[in-house]
């Protein structure tokens, strides 16, 4: 008795907070609006490096959260983002087929990341160069001081090996960090988005589908306080800006034009079609049938 309690008391809470965040994702003026905060913080965000503290936890590029979710965040979105989506649509249609076409705007988006971060390299490694410290002897020898030590430069290296060789790299750079930041973020907030108007319709909202939505979201927070912290404590103006500016490009393309234009075998389409307006078709499909039976028994 005591545990069906508890159970049930946690059930309610996981709907009650999973209905205001599908209610606030499925808003129109927050999906219409969530890529101008975005901007907001990557024109203003670096400011208020002026304020934090750089004795902090956040400013050390080793800390929990930096090693663990920035370096592999595409993946985590894609993990939780694809269960998301494969579960939702697998629950409303019963079609492998159909959750699979949902699924591959996922595949789109991270084709599109790994072919940013391979032209990226291709750029860094072509207007860069590879310097190498002369050795603390000559330095002595010659009696410069330490502030700004001589350099030499080395012709034909990669950013990868030079960085590897322990040497310092100098070159044209865009943040890889918050070009999938601000990419996830909004790849979040397009997918999840489809929750509320599903609830709406009366969707079967299983506690697996609820949890999942959840993680969705708090990952998305997670993400949009990672980019605050770059910004905050890593200011590098402007690569920070022109990574985000690729990032809201990327999702411009594709969730504002491509995928606008309906499901079909060169496009996946946009996240809900064919859940959500199928299922109201099928339900006012079987009204117009209950009434024609009635009719008929009449």
């Amino acid at each position: 008795m005591v545990k069906e309690t508890i159970e049930m008391f946690l059930n309610s809470i996981l709907v009650v907070i999973t209905d205001l965040a599908a209610g606030l994702l499925g808003n129109a003026s927050f999906r219409r609006h969530f890529h101008l905060l975005l901007s907001t913080l990557l024109l203003f965000g670096p400011l208020l490096n002026l304020w934090v503290s750089h004795y902090s936890v956040f400013a050390k590029r080793t800390h929990f959260l930096y090693r663990v979710f920035l370096r592999s965040g595409w993946g985590w979105t894609c993990i939780f983002v694809g269960s998301f989506v494969f579960i939702l649509s697998f629950s409303v249609r019963r079609s492998l087929t159909l959750s699979l076409r949902h699924l591959s705007r996922l595949a789109v988006a991270s084709g599109l990341w790994l072919g940013f971060r391979k032209l990226l390299c291709l750029l860094e490694n072509a207007t860069g160069s590879c310097y190498e410290p002369l050795s603390s002897t000559l330095d002595l020898a010659s009696g410069t001081n330490g502030d700004q030590p001589l350099l030499l430069l080395r012709e034909g290296a990669t950013k990868e090996a030079c960085v590897r060789s322990g040497m310092l790299w100098r070159g044209y750079e865009v943040s890889e960090d918050a070009l999938p930041l601000c990419l996830c973020c909004l790849l979040l907030a397009e997918e999840t988005a489809v929750f509320g108007p599903y609830l709406s319709l009366g969707g079967p909202s299983i506690a697996p589908l609820r949890i999942l939505f959840l993680f969705c979201v708090l990952l998305l927070g997670l993400w949009v306080f990672l980019l605050l912290c770059l910004l905050d404590y890593f200011p590098q103006f402007p690569t920070p800006l022109l990574g985000g500016a690729l990032g809201c490009l990327s999702w411009r393309v594709l969730y504002q034009g491509w995928y606008r234009l309906g499901p079909s075998w060169y496009c996946p389409g946009r996240p809900g079609v064919g859940l959500l307006s199928t299922r109201s078709k099928q339900d006012e499909t079987s009204e117009a049938l209950c009434e024609t039976n009635a009719n008929e028994i009449n």
